[in-house]
């Protein structure tokens, strides 16, 4: 859910890449190059992706309703799988609207751009590694580099919304079992204010048992604040480059030592941490220019601009995972 901006004379293109993890430049396409699209790749992939997130969904599933180990549930298959349809259908289509947000801003300024590609990966919590979209084209101005930057974290957040609110309202408030051990996720702001709407302040041993779709709400949260942190080829990083220009650098810079101070308060940050340096060190610091460095953000942009700010402060978490112990 982040694309990199090439370098590049202005007489050639490049391949770019938007992801939810960085990018990677990619090899060199001829002027006017428009690949036929390969929407047979799309589609497996997106069915892949969908068959991870429902198994790691159906697993969410089962903890939401063993209620913290408290019951011994045994579930269908499906059951199971249905029930991890609420995660799966959930996330994708946070992930997806983010994407989509992207392609369809490319689309109107007729820049080249793929359809999503979506990251399938059998990992316990997510089940996937995100989406892309490869843009093949450079951007040509400032304004351009920041509609199609921050297209995609607005529209994924205004997905995210309502699935949280939905998600929240059909969890359940649980008395921790004695001497409970497991995972606690960090609460964003937005997260926090939507908990006590519906469940006011929570009691000292209570804690909030996530409705799968809830849990994958929280996910598309953390997602959008990482991709607005301001570095690189994040989205945060082109919003801040089409902001500030070459000032950009220096926000960089600042973002990679508070990653790096962020990993010494919660190890949950240590694998960002290790992008953020690794992206720094093969990118560099410096954003690559657009074609057009004189075309200024306009007020309304710039207006825009604090509403990804805002929407970063709302959904970033200092601690996004951390081991949990509870003692009686």
């Amino acid at each position: 859910m982040s694309f990199e901006s090439a370098q590049l004379p202005e007489a050639t293109r490049s391949e770019e890449r938007l992801s939810s993890s960085g990018s990677t430049h990619l090899p060199e396409a001829p002027t006017g190059h428009h690949r036929k699209p390969r929407r047979w790749v799309h589609l497996s992939l997106f069915l892949l992706t969908l068959a991870t997130t429902t198994l790691a969904g159906s697993a969410h599933y089962l903890g939401f309703h063993s209620n913290f180990g408290l019951n011994e549930v045994t579930l269908p298959w499906t059951t199971l799988l249905t029930g991890g349809g609420w995660y799966s259908f959930t996330l994708l289509s946070i992930l997806g609207a983010h994407e989509f947000g992207h392609y369809f801003a490319c689309r109107y300024y007729h820049i080249n751009a793929s359809l999503p590609y979506f990251i399938p990966a059998p990992l316990p919590l997510t089940g996937t590694l995100g989406a892309l979209i490869r843009i093949r084209e450079p951007i040509r101005t400032k304004p351009m580099l920041f509609d199609i930057g921050v297209a995609g974290p607005i529209a994924g957040f205004i997905v995210a919304c309502p699935a949280l609110l939905i998600g929240i309202a059909s969890s359940r408030v649980t008395e921790l079992p004695a001497d409970f051990s497991g995972l606690s996720l960090g609460e964003p702001l937005l997260f926090q204010f939507v908990t006590w709407l519906f469940w006011g302040s929570l009691a000292e041993g209570q804690s909030l048992n996530l409705h799968p779709m809830a849990f994958a709400a929280w996910f598309g949260l953390l997602a959008t604040a990482l991709n607005l942190f301001p570095a690189g080829q994040l989205d945060g990083g082109h919003i801040s480059y089409a902001a500030f220009g070459r000032r950009s650098t220096l926000v960089t810079y600042a973002t990679v030592v508070l990653t790096i101070f962020l990993a010494f308060w919660s190890r949950s940050w240590l694998l960002w941490a290790f992008l953020m340096i690794a992206m720094l060190l093969m990118s560099g610091p410096n954003h690559p220019r657009t074609q057009d460095e004189n075309l200024p953000l306009d007020d309304t942009r710039r207006i825009v601009a604090y509403v990804a700010l805002a929407i970063f402060l709302v959904c970033f978490t200092p601690t996004p995972i951390e081991v949990f112990r509870l003692i009686n």
